[in-house]
């Protein structure tokens, strides 16, 4: 990946900015909101993006990469509650309590666009379009904590991965990348966290699911051979 040019990109110049910002900002709104974004080097693998109990100053935008966010149980284990993709955004669940609830970590070399909240509550005032859009991406945030409730409590093993990978490839649509083929930037064992299974029963469905022909995986990289079997084990097929 590149670095010096790729995270000076500004918000109009770059292809993600019709999932992270409203369709219908004007060019002039447009650079407003690029002018309050602040851009550093990329975070390489592990780095952290903010922790547990930080005070809340900003959401973060993914450019590039996978970011992961997690928290510690009252066990003392850890327990990952997102997978974050270019063009989504992290931290709205810090907005209600004024602190992150999560650490954010870096899945691998990742860039993000750092907006400082103050500032963009202060331009929703002027932009309506921005805030609408706000309410929409928490609106969204809450649907997708209600469904992994949904596929945490209800769901099989092999329907839990399903509904994992599935997902995925409607992720990297809206991305125009290829659903087919695409690589996997957690590991297993964050995989196995996130759906509540053990490391082994994740192994061993990725190992079924390549038996039954629906995928092919060499280490990270996954190629999705029928679609259409992946998304009834997933359920998310139109009846």
């Amino acid at each position: 990946m590149s670095t010096a040019k790729n995270y000076t990109v500004k918000c109009q110049d770059c292809g993600l900015n019709a999932i992270c910002l409203p369709y219908s900002l004007s060019t002039e709104e447009m650079d407003i909101v690029d002018e309050s974004v602040k851009r550093a080097k990329p975070l390489q693998k592990n780095q952290t993006v903010y922790e547990t109990g930080q005070p809340f100053t900003s959401l973060y935008a993914v450019r590039s990469g996978a970011i992961k966010t997690s928290r510690i149980d009252d066990s003392g284990d850890e327990q990952v509650v997102g997978f974050y993709l270019p063009g989504e955004l992290i931290g709205l669940d810090a907005i209600a309590g004024a602190e992150y609830k999560n650490t954010a970590k870096a899945l691998e070399t990742s860039s993000l666009c750092e907006i400082p909240y103050d500032r963009m509550t202060e331009l929703s005032k002027s932009i309506s379009n921005l805030q609408v859009h706000m309410y929409r991406l928490l609106s969204k945030e809450i649907q997708e904590d209600q469904e992994l409730q949904m596929l945490l409590g209800k769901k099989t093993a092999e329907e839990r991965i399903a509904s994992f990978l599935f997902n995925l490839t409607e992720r990297y649509r809206a991305r125009h990348l290829s659903t087919t083929k695409f690589r996997l930037p957690m590991a297993r064992t964050d995989i196995a966290n996130y759906l509540g299974l053990a490391v082994e029963t994740t192994s061993r469905i990725f190992t079924r699911l390549q038996q039954q022909e629906i995928l092919k995986v060499n280490g990270k990289d996954v190629e999705v051979l029928d679609t259409g079997r992946l998304c009834e084990m997933a359920s998310h097929c139109e009846t």
